[in-house]
């Protein structure tokens, strides 16, 4: 039987070209799922994402807005794919939908290093923009786990927070201006001021959009002079309700150390045995600036943790998180093995934060069997709160719909708890496709603007369908 060739994607390619529509296997299988846990644990057990309908790999703003154009008028879902480093299922496209993958878009445009910011286009992996910029002496301050693989336009799309974020802020502290594609093939561009109080922030509204209202094709940074001095220190904390309110103490004062990381006691023994006693947490802190600021800061904050009864460890733990931060390797080869291995990150106010992390993990331990490993630590802070980011360990039987019942089991206990004190759902991993049914309950009456939002920028529901907004039902009517 002949198999009639695609005619949108026949379509497409006589407007844009034939070399940036792409449906070989290779390329669908590699644009049908980012790196969420349950994704690829149910993959290592044999059962294979659906791949998109084809890969689209524009090469211009211009072409972004043809193919969005075109797509969305024949009523074919889009789905916007970065560096694929997404850990919600986000960028998991599902058969019948098209991958509009912005990788292409990978040019650094400008610095301007008199206004301090940096164009560039949405599919520069930061990794590389941040070699770019420290060549010339400056950083954009923001180091995400992933920065080896994440895109900027990806990173602005889910609301991206880096591991130095305590001083320097998260992603929507750092866009200056932006440009990006609506559904229909407009294209809307943010320009760069220092502060405009021209009506609402239009900028907020692409950053954290996951690509629910378009494509973010171009991204304008702040930057800053990379830093002349650093200050690390360590400290023993005997429990994390303590360690806690250390944090919350520096936090209050108005210090801002870059890093400012607690972890507690299983974690501390595993990546840092040697440096404390049985049952200790751990606090890192990290000050870093123009010379002299650093080592003030250290000399506060030491003197906070001393007056707390925190025992100092010296540099040497805060050295070796800085070797081994990013390395994910272990995750990795327990997912293949087909163990659910995952990190759920929210927030809250102090007021609760530490009840959270306690009920939490009791709730894992005593209500989900099949849990290996369960801890907690808190890595970016506020005056108001801060995060919690557990890291989770659990075995499923050997087939795909047992490791989603336990993905579920282990997420909804988190969720629901965090709710129920009154914190919020994601700090920094954004909500893709998983998170989505929690987020009318986290919004609150707030959650009928952005569906107002989603409605009148995609009428049609063409952009990432079910990612960051929960799919409702159809209408009777």
């Amino acid at each position: 039987m002949t198999q009639h060739p695609d005619p949108v994607l026949v379509g497409l390619r006589s407007r844009i070209g034939q070399e940036t529509v792409l449906d070989t296997p290779d390329v669908l299988a590699a644009r049908s799922l980012d790196t969420w846990p349950l994704g690829l644990v149910q993959q290592a057990l044999g059962r294979q994402p659906a791949p998109p309908r084809f890969v689209v790999r524009p090469r211009s703003t211009a072409e972004v807005s043809q193919v969005l154009t075109y797509l969305t008028g024949l009523g074919v879902p889009v789905v916007p794919y970065g560096g694929g480093s997404g850990v919600q299922g986000g960028a998991a496209p599902g058969a019948g939908a098209a991958v509009i993958d912005v990788g292409a878009l990978d040019q650094v445009l400008a610095l301007d290093e008199e206004n301090l910011t940096v164009r560039v286009g949405a599919g520069v992996p930061l990794a590389t923009l941040e070699r770019w910029l420290g060549k010339r002496g400056y950083t954009t301050g923001h180091y995400p786990q992933s920065i080896d693989l994440a895109q900027v336009g990806g990173l602005v799309a889910t609301r991206s927070s880096g591991q130095f974020s305590t001083r320097y802020g998260s992603i929507e502290d750092m866009v200056a201006g932006l440009e990006a594609v609506l559904p229909d093939g407009r294209v809307i561009r943010v320009d760069a001021q220092p502060r405009r109080a021209v009506g609402p922030d239009l900028r907020a509204l692409w950053i954290g959009s996951e690509g629910a209202f378009g494509i973010i094709t171009e991204v304008t940074l702040k930057v800053i002079l990379a830093p002349a001095e650093r200050v690390l220190q360590a400290y023993g904390v005997p429990s994390m309700r303590l360690g806690l309110d250390v944090v919350r103490r520096i936090m209050r004062e108005g210090w801002r150390p870059a890093v400012v990381r607690l972890h507690d006691a299983t974690e501390a023994s595993h990546g840092h045995h040697g440096s404390v006693t049985e049952g200790e947490s751990i606090l890192l802190l990290l000050s870093e600036g123009p010379v002299g600021s650093a080592r003030a800061e250290g000399a506060a904050t030491d003197e906070l943790a001393r007056s707390a009864g925190l025992g100092p460890l010296g540099p040497g733990p805060v050295e070796r998180w800085l070797e081994v931060r990013n390395d994910v390797a272990a995750f990795e080869t327990y997912i293949r093995r087909g163990v659910i291995i995952d990190t759920i990150e929210i927030a809250a106010a102090w007021t609760s934060i530490a009840d959270i992390y306690e009920q939490v993990l009791q709730r894992l331990v005593d209500e989900v069997p099949e849990m290996v490993h369960a801890t907690g630590h808190s890595s970016h802070s506020y005056p108001q709160g801060t995060n919690l980011y557990f890291v989770l360990g659990a075995q499923p039987r050997r087939d795909p719909d047992d490791a989603a019942r336990l993905y579920d089991a282990i997420w909804s206990r988190v969720m629901e708890t965090t709710l129920a004190h009154g914190g919020t759902i994601s700090h920094h991993h954004g909500i893709g496709r998983f998170r989505a049914r929690w987020v009318p309950r986290d919004l609150g009456t707030s959650y009928e603007l952005l569906r107002r939002v989603k409605a009148a920028i995609d009428p049609l529901g063409l952009m990432n369908p079910g990612s960051l907004l929960p799919v409702e039902p159809a209408s009777d009517q």
